[in-house]
């Protein structure tokens, strides 16, 4: 049994801890929040038995197999340092760190001192990313490629009424490209590996960041357009054409309906069976990872998908 204890008390902690309990082999020991009565109460609420105040409250408690980071994208870095050189094994929350370098960094550290780091990227686990892999034979060669993931956010307000939020704060490694961007951008690296290039267009709002945006991705042989918003919502689904079909995604972060379309024939809807929480799959893999999967490949994943958010962060906002 991996006992999780769970840094942050905010909506995705709450849909983690409800993931977690759908895995055997898995369960939430504690809750960490600077804040002792918060903590209390989140725990409550999800049936943790234990409370730390403070990650290194967390870290010492005998109790304590593993750490979900659930804090903002900021503090990542640092206190992945902090579990590994305890020697707890880490599931963070996307994006994982800012930047490329933190990520090798933090890989690094890891594997020197044997420790699991792992993100919490659940389109890479989700099965319906494995569905859209499946359906790219009946396409015949891929030319072109476009992943959208566009949701207003209610924080959108916040920011309209001139008050900062985490998720839309620079300076706490906030944006819609790092909040929402990075789930179309892994789902291109999953499928088809690293771009030889990439250039991107970010739209700035008030709070001195992205709210929306869009990057080119090129590849030999076909073209990739990904598109991330969190202050517009959108109808369209994502698409994959190759020369012998289409494929229609209706959601790329989690794929629940696929329409093949053969080149002059019929349509084809492919309904994706899922756990009800799209969390379920990180925590299974972590799981394995723990017991001795090798999870090398993403790793990578996340190292290009970072290296892919640096070079597109590059540019000043539009």
């Amino acid at each position: 049994m991996i006992r999780f204890g769970i840094v942050g008390t905010s909506s995705i902690s709450e849909r983690f801890a409800g993931a977690v309990r759908q895995v055997a082999g898995a369960g939430v020991s504690r809750v960490s929040s600077r804040d002792a009565e918060r903590a209390r109460s989140f725990a409550d609420r999800i049936g943790a038995p234990g409370v730390a105040v403070g990650l290194d409250d967390l870290l010492a408690a005998p109790d304590v197999d593993a750490v979900y980071l659930a804090s903002p994208n900021s503090a990542h870095a640092a206190q992945i340092a902090s579990a590994v050189d305890a020697g707890i094994p880490v599931l963070v929350e996307k994006p994982a760190v800012l930047t490329a370098a933190e990520w090798d960094a933090a890989v690094a550290r890891a594997r020197d001192r044997g420790v699991v780091l792992l993100e919490a990227m659940r389109t890479a686990y989700d099965p319906g990313l494995a569905a859209v892999r499946a359906a790219l034979g009946d396409l015949g060669p891929v030319r072109r490629v476009s992943l959208r993931y566009e949701k207003r956010s209610a924080r959108y307000d916040e920011v309209l009424a001139g008050r900062q939020t985490n998720i839309l704060d620079p300076e706490m490694g906030g944006g819609a490209l790092r909040d929402l961007g990075v789930y179309p951008l892994h789902a291109l690296v999953r499928l088809f590996g690293a771009p030889r290039a990439v250039q991107g267009v970010r739209v700035g709002i008030a709070s001195e960041t992205d709210g929306l945006g869009s990057a080119l991705a090129t590849y030999d042989g076909f073209v990739a357009d990904v598109a991330w918003s969190k202050i517009t919502d959108t109808s369209l689904p994502s698409e994959i054409q190759g020369e012998e079909g289409s494929l229609l995604i209706d959601a790329i972060d989690a794929p629940r309906r696929l329409v093949v379309t053969p080149r002059g024939g019929v349509p084809r809807v492919i309904t994706v069976p899922a756990d009800d929480n799209p969390m379920v799959g990180e925590v299974r893999r972590f799981v394995d990872a723990v017991a001795g999967a090798d999870i090398d490949e993403d790793q990578r994943a996340t190292a290009t998908t970072l290296g892919l958010v640096d070079a597109l962060l590059d540019r000043p906002l539009a």
